[in-house]
Formats: structure tokens, sequence, C-alpha cells
């Protein structure tokens, strides 16, 4: 997307690796698996903020991004990889962001939120493999954005879709209602409240 990387010292960049096993869900969920930890993480260390998830894997604190979630897949194993603003985050940027120090007035240490993070993420992966998909959908659907949020989704094809959230698909793919009345499955975008 042309973003720059910034990584001051404080803040997070953790990474994962997931070795898939026959029976797992869809390897591109792990998104899901991974933000859903997260905001559970997030919210033990900042009670008083309400953290939302936008899909599919940004945690966003406010309107403003806090933290966010690559996967990236070689063979049989997939990469996670984690960023959170603990201590700092980027200024002058075209959207809102946010840290954790801004937000409660000073950032965790960033060895025990890693830590905490990784007992989560095992917790969350071992459901995904256990219970399957739907299980981790419930719980990033209950911390998303509200149903009927407006929401734009720019598609990496260029077109630009507006519509109403409506849920998850089965296989965690965006569903939005058009202005028509249809409802179009997104599964890569960037996506904006409106």
């Amino acid at each position: 997307m042309g973003r720059a990387w910034e990584s001051p010292p404080g803040n997070l960049f953790a990474s994962t690796l997931v070795r898939l096993q026959p029976h797992d869900p869809s390897p591109a969920t792990l998104t899901l698996v991974a933000v859903v930890a997260l905001h559970e993480v997030a919210s033990t260390y900042a009670s008083g903020v309400r953290f939302t998830i936008k899909w599919p894997n940004d945690l966003m604190a406010s309107g403003a991004k806090l933290a966010g979630i690559l996967l990236e897949r070689e063979g049989n194993a997939i990469v996670v990889g984690i960023g959170v603003n603990l201590a700092h985050h980027p200024k002058g940027l075209d959207r809102p962001v946010a840290s954790l120090a801004a937000l409660i007035g000073h950032a965790p240490d960033a060895e025990a939120f890693c830590h905490d993070l990784a007992a989560g993420f095992a917790r969350w992966l071992g459901r995904w493999r256990n219970e399957g998909l739907a299980s981790v959908a419930r719980a990033w659907e209950a911390a998303a954005h509200a149903s009927g949020t407006a929401l734009t989704a720019n598609l990496s094809d260029g077109e630009s879709l507006t519509g109403l959230y409506v849920g998850l698909d089965i296989d965690g793919a965006l569903k939005l209602r058009l202005a028509d009345g249809s409802v179009r499955v997104i599964h890569a975008g960037d996506v904006f409240e409106v």
C-alpha cells in the first residue's frame, strides 16, 4: 500500500510462526485469530479504553490505529507479524494513529506485553484449530464495528465500494450491503469507516 514503516524503541514488533495442520481452517483467517488475541491483551493493559477491530486486522482506539497484523506464507508455514504502538506513534500521517502511552499515560513494558500476547495467541490458535473459525469469528464480531456501520472498501483493482457492514462471511471475508440492496463479499482491500 506504499506506506512507510517506522519502528521506534519501546514499541512491539513481533512475529510468530504457525505450521499448518491438515484440518486447520483457512490460513488467511489467522489474521482474525491474531487480532482477537491482540484486542484481548490490549484491553487488559488499558481497561478504560474501548478498542475496536477494523476489518480484517487493525486494532483501533477512538478511530485511531493502534496496531496491525500481516501474514506471509511459505509452504505450510505462516508468519504472523504484529506491530503495536506501545510507546510511540507516527505523526503527520493521512489517518489518525495512537499509542498506548498516549491513551493511558505510560507505555507498557514491551517484553511483558509480548509474553501476554503470545499466551493469548496460543489460546486463540487452539480454539481456531479445535472449534473452527466460528468461535474466533464471534469474538471478532463482538469487538468490531457494529452491524450497520457505513464502510468504504478500496479494492486492489482500484474499485471503491461503500456500503453497510453486515457481518463476516463463513471464511472471514467482509460482507457489505450496497445501496442497491445487494451484498458484496470482500476478501481483500483497505477498509475505512465513512
